[in-house]
């Protein structure tokens, strides 16, 4: 039997996945493995204290890829938000040394990007589907 990973709430069954991308601020090469595995740890705090799960976590040294699961009252925007700002302060306060390669600035960029991942089907299955109905 396939395991269902939709979000049951009183009125609602959702399966809402996104992948989002934020990249370090002015591309430095900051997300060292040591700054990966504090990330990792502080999303996992995020998982149990916020309404957002994080299906996968994948880092390169200048940006970081994020396929997360979240609900419909919550925005990708407030989805983004929530995850740069608690994770570059853990990350400043963890690893003070990548202050000093930001300039004293901001770990993230202000901009992200964000795409909707969908499991049952993409554009043009649903469309045809809508379609003939």
């Amino acid at each position: 039997m396939e395991e269902d990973n939709h979000i049951f709430k009183r009125h609602n069954k959702t399966l809402l996945l996104y992948h989002i991308v934020f990249p370090v601020k002015y591309r430095k090469e900051a997300i060292t493995e040591a700054v990966e595995n504090t990330l990792k740890e502080v999303c996992i705090g995020i998982s149990k204290r916020y309404e957002i799960n994080f299906v996968e976590i994948g880092a390169d040294r200048n940006h970081i890829h994020f396929l997360t699961q979240s609900v419909p009252n919550m925005s990708v925007n407030q989805i983004v938000r929530t995850i740069k700002s608690i994770t570059a302060k853990m990350i400043f306060k963890a690893h003070p040394e990548v202050k000093k390669i930001l300039w004293g600035g901001n770990f993230w960029t202000s901009g992200y990007y964000a795409n909707t991942v969908g499991e049952y089907g993409n554009k043009e299955v649903i469309r045809k589907y809508i379609e003939k109905q």
